[in-house]
């Protein structure tokens, strides 16, 4: 339901199938989860760039990124989380609307958030990849210098450690990047995108 005075426009005079046509792809929203450290952000912007070399119009939503910006007022509650998610949803919704494969790099710790992501996405455009790599590995890679500033106490609501993580039970896609090297999964990462756009 619109707030009062708000008017979406739906009858658009270019529409979707236009765009799609135009591209010679579909959109839809790719939506990477996992813990910190796991891969996510690494295969989403390989993926980008393989698109892109491929005329797939694609644009990659970090969680980094939006929270130095769109989202920069959030703190890291699970009520803020799920605000994180939603403002992030309803951006690639309009992405993908508008014919762009959206690649969302997201930790998206909990089931009901990544519902509700797919419930304002819609589930024809929802796509949910988990890329699996457990707590331990993931400490041990700290690409971002995390996993120490958590051995320090300067961290608080960690997902992983003190805030939990839900593994995705039936995803789209599983990469399993502990056990299998980044080329292998970007491999079946690029393929099962590239069979579901084109």
């Amino acid at each position: 339901m619109c707030p009062q005075n708000i008017h979406p426009i739906e009858d658009r005079i270019l529409k979707r199938s236009e765009r799609e046509s135009s591209n010679n792809h579909r959109g839809g929203v790719f939506w990477l989860c996992g813990l910190s450290g796991s891969g996510k952000s690494t295969l989403a912007l390989e993926l980008e760039k393989l698109l892109f070399e491929k005329n797939i119009q694609n644009i990659v939503i970090d969680g980094d990124d939006v929270r130095n910006g769109l989202c920069k007022d959030l703190g890291f509650s699970m009520g803020h989380r799920k605000e994180n998610v939603r403002r992030v949803s309803e951006m690639a919704k309009l992405m993908s609307r508008n014919g762009f494969v959206v690649i969302v790099s997201l930790i998206s710790p909990t089931k009901s958030i990544r519902e509700d992501a797919k419930e304002i996405i819609g589930e024809d455009d929802f796509f949910e990849i988990f890329v699996k790599c457990s707590f331990e590995k993931c400490k041990q890679r700290d690409v971002k210098g995390l996993y120490a500033k958590l051995d320090n106490g300067e961290i608080e609501s960690f997902t992983g450690k003190d805030s939990t993580f839900e593994p995705p039970l039936t995803p789209w896609l599983l990469l399993d990047t502990e056990n299998t090297s980044l080329a292998s999964s970007m491999i079946k990462l690029s393929t099962a995108v590239m069979d579901e756009v084109t």
